[in-house]
């Protein structure tokens, strides 16, 4: 009964995109921060992708524990858990894909300041490993704040010698999730044929949903686009809220992270046409050396980076908005990765 129901859930929804039974090149994923609160479901949702063959779990602490739960799990990938910063190496060594969720989780009252102070330190650490250990793996960054761990993800590779602009990402998923969501639930429509691109960067009022792009196109009021937009923002802050100090959009992230994996290995594997909001080094905007748009994506990582579009003159004051904060959180990483 419980696996007819969990077969009937995996071929419906966009979960289905995931689950088929073709048979794929052998790809090694690491997830970095795998015990956490994002890390543990992300990694479960790691091992139900057939695109995965092995899955490498790496946590300070806690991961053998996750890996031998999660490789009971009967699909194709074979899940080994390391624990402690002398198996990083050996976690990292042949990935594909590195996914980095590590880091600590925001809570009700703590600044972007206050988790950068902790999770910079640790991102540049990882970063510095990935270098040496799978230097040509694509990266696929969680921790926050997104919008300055990217740039000190990119200032570690270059001194490093090993930057690649196409191969590292923000994942900004989750905001493109959240604004999905929210409007089919205004817009009557079925989610899950819902599609609006999200810009910009990943916190706060530098999230950009383009819902004047949005499909399908219902004629939805100023007010309630402006309102659609606010919450998209605030969707963090909205989950912090709602576990009332005991936890932060761990699930929702995990699923976001897992969606946006999915699509680039797809790319990797030559899967034509994969197009993803992400944030990545770019020139859409052009004193913004990072923004999120529409990539396409492919065997090398980024194939290309698509423009913006038509903005609403809503969007276009938003865009104006957000370059100050947005400049000056890529400006803070650049020069935390380059003074410590």
């Amino acid at each position: 009964m419980r696996t007819a129901m969990l077969r009937s859930l995996l071929r419906s929804s966009s979960a289905a995109r995931w689950f088929s039974s073709s048979s794929s090149p052998e790809r090694k994923v690491a997830v970095l921060g795998a015990a956490g609160g994002i890390g543990q479901p992300l990694s479960l949702l790691m091992k139900l992708n057939p695109l995965v063959s092995s899955l490498s779990l790496y946590d300070l602490a806690g991961t053998p524990g996750v890996a031998a739960d999660t490789s009971h799990v009967n699909t194709r990938s074979q899940v080994i858990g390391y624990a402690g910063e002398d198996q990083l190496g050996k976690a990292l060594e042949g990935c594909d894909l590195v996914i980095i969720p590590a880091g600590v989780p925001r809570k009700p009252g703590m600044t972007r300041d206050d988790l950068f102070n902790i999770n910079a330190g640790i991102v540049k650490s990882l970063c510095t490993a990935i270098s040496k250990y799978c230097p040509h793996a694509i990266v696929n960054m969680i921790s926050n704040p997104v919008n300055s761990t990217v740039p000190i993800a990119a200032e570690v590779f270059k001194k490093a010698g090993t930057y690649n602009e196409k191969k590292l990402f923000g994942v900004t998923t989750l905001d493109v999730v959240r604004a999905k969501t929210f409007y089919a639930g205004k817009a009557n429509a079925n989610v899950a044929e819902v599609n609006v691109p999200v810009v910009g960067g990943h916190a706060g009022i530098t999230i950009l949903p383009l819902f004047s792009q949005a499909t399908p196109q219902p004629n939805l009021s100023h007010d309630v686009i402006k309102a659609l937009t606010k919450r998209t923002q605030d969707g963090g802050t909205e989950v912090v809220e709602a576990k009332a100090g005991k936890g932060s959009a761990t699930l929702s992230m995990a699923y976001a992270g897992a969606l946006f994996a999915d699509a680039c290995l797809k790319g990797l594997n030559g899967v034509p046409d994969v197009v993803e909001c992400t944030f990545v080094q770019s020139s859409v905007v052009t004193e913004l050396p990072f923004f999120a748009s529409k990539v396409r994506l492919g065997k090398n990582g980024v194939e290309e980076v698509l423009g913006l579009g038509n903005l609403s003159d809503f969007e276009k004051e938003g865009l104006e908005a957000l370059k100050p904060e947005l400049k000056s959180s890529i400006e803070k990483g650049i020069k935390f990765a380059n003074q410590s």
